[in-house]
């Protein structure tokens, strides 16, 4: 099924989508995309619907083509202090903040979200594979969180985030049990609830700074 190109014809609309929300570690990543009308791709999709290298083929053509873009991210102590659902909305509205044309309509995608004062949105479930817009900010939200964790993976190679990105996968689980948490690791999350917050081996530790995202 084709991408919807509008919501409300004759508006203009910023899809919004996030990244990283179910992860153990690391940021939450937003984007907000204003496309023009006539954009289309035919790589563009839900960004878990489309292949690693075609979201790098994506994500230079979307920040070309879109009349506004934006990127930002909520770091992990953030999230652990107001918890994901609102740092989720938080880093969507920081991304509206650094649009460069304000929209009249918020896309957004899921079934809830905090509203942002002075535009109207509309929630749309399963809206990254249904509307461009959404689609676009869902690359860039994905592309960019991915480029931040591949960073942290040179820092704390043993979790193996260049490949799960700081999911829960069984290998992640498994070096959290026996490196303990990263200082990158979400303590409220899943298995990093369990573990030890200072148990991660210090003397194995390469590093903590953030790298610039």
């Amino acid at each position: 099924m084709a991408l919807k190109r509008f919501f409300q014809k004759g508006l203009i609309e910023a899809g919004c989508d996030e990244a990283g929300r179910g992860c153990l570690a690391g940021p939450v990543f937003a984007a907000a995309v204003i496309l023009p009308p006539k954009f289309s791709h035919l790589l563009l999709n839900d960004s878990k619907q489309v292949a690693e290298a075609d979201r790098e083929t994506l994500r230079p053509i979307i920040e070309s083509k879109a009349i506004a873009w934006a990127v930002a991210m909520i770091d992990h102590e953030e999230i652990d202090r107001i918890n994901i659902v609102k740092a989720s909305f938080k880093a969507m509205h920081l991304a509206i903040d650094q649009l460069t044309t304000r929209p009249d309509l918020l896309l957004i995608d899921g079934h809830i979200f905090s509203p942002y004062f002075g535009i109207v949105h509309q929630c749309v479930v399963g809206g990254d594979g249904k509307y461009a817009a959404i689609a676009a900010a869902s690359i860039l939200a994905k592309t960019h969180r991915d480029e931040y964790m591949l960073q942290l993976h040179n820092q704390y190679p043993q979790y193996g985030w260049n490949e799960n990105k700081a999911y829960g996968t069984a290998h992640h689980r498994n070096m959290i049990k026996e490196h303990g948490l990263s200082p990158y690791h979400r303590k409220t999350f899943g298995i990093c609830k369990i573990t030890e917050p200072g148990s991660y081996n210090k003397e194995k530790q390469p590093g903590s700074q953030i790298p610039n995202s």
